[in-house]
């Protein structure tokens, strides 16, 4: 994975046809997906329950371009190791989700993956100032964790606050929750540059239906560009 800093979306499978997680991860890798996005929730630190390591080593058969996992989990430490033979090419833990996120980091990095560091709605910036050495990517959740289809809470502040902290280091900020045609603009003007999408991607699509999926790809990505371009 080279870093750049061009608009990425990231569909969330957890939109997706729960019986059918191949063919609909092909189909979204199809019609233009950058990355596919995997939210992995254990009832425990979200009120949700989704996908074990098995389950993400299955999807991993059928992702082409960027596997996106994403821990809603507490502890993180002890599942590290099993969402790196899973495949996870991005692992990402919660700040929130235990007392050493230093060396959280330190050790997806150690199990060969790139390290993501979540930070709740109610969580400063601040609070990531001093492992952003050791972070590929910062990922700013724009819900409270736990479900898909919430409504969207402006971080546009704390975006902006992260880009600054960034500076040149070649960490990514990730947008999750309520990303669509209207809200993706706002985070990337603010300095985001990956966007995680679950029903504004697969709403009224199917995998029959794939060409769908394909224009609301097209619709998140052409008003975020729209909004790099004009920053």
């Amino acid at each position: 994975m080279s870093f750049d800093r061009t608009i990425k979306i990231a569909p969330s499978i957890l939109s997706a046809d729960f019986a059918d997680f191949g063919r609909e991860i092909e189909a979204i890798e199809a019609q233009g997906a950058d990355w596919v996005h995997v939210d992995v929730m254990d009832g425990h630190f979200v009120p949700n329950l989704t996908f074990g390591p098995p389950a993400v080593k299955a999807f991993r058969r059928h992702v082409k371009t960027v596997m996106d996992v994403h821990l809603m989990i507490a502890p993180v430490d002890p599942y590290i190791d099993a969402y790196a033979e899973a495949g996870a090419d991005i692992l990402t833990a919660h700040v929130e989700a235990g007392p050493h996120i230093h060396r959280t980091l330190q050790a997806i990095r150690a199990a060969g993956m790139k390290a993501g560091v979540a930070i709740n709605p109610g969580t400063p910036a601040q609070a990531l100032e001093h492992v952003l050495d050791l972070a590929d990517l910062v990922c700013v959740m724009t819900v409270n964790p736990g479900f898909g289809g919430q409504k969207f809470i402006d971080m546009s502040e704390k975006v902006r606050t992260l880009r600054e902290m960034i500076g040149d280091r070649p960490v990514h900020i990730e947008i999750d929750g309520g990303m669509d045609p209207q809200t993706a603009p706002k985070m990337v003007d603010a300095g985001a540059d990956v966007l995680v999408a679950g029903s504004a991607v697969f709403q009224g699509g199917s995998v029959e239906k794939a060409s769908v999926y394909g224009d609301n790809i097209r619709a998140i990505r052409s008003a975020a560009e729209g909004a790099a371009k004009a920053a």
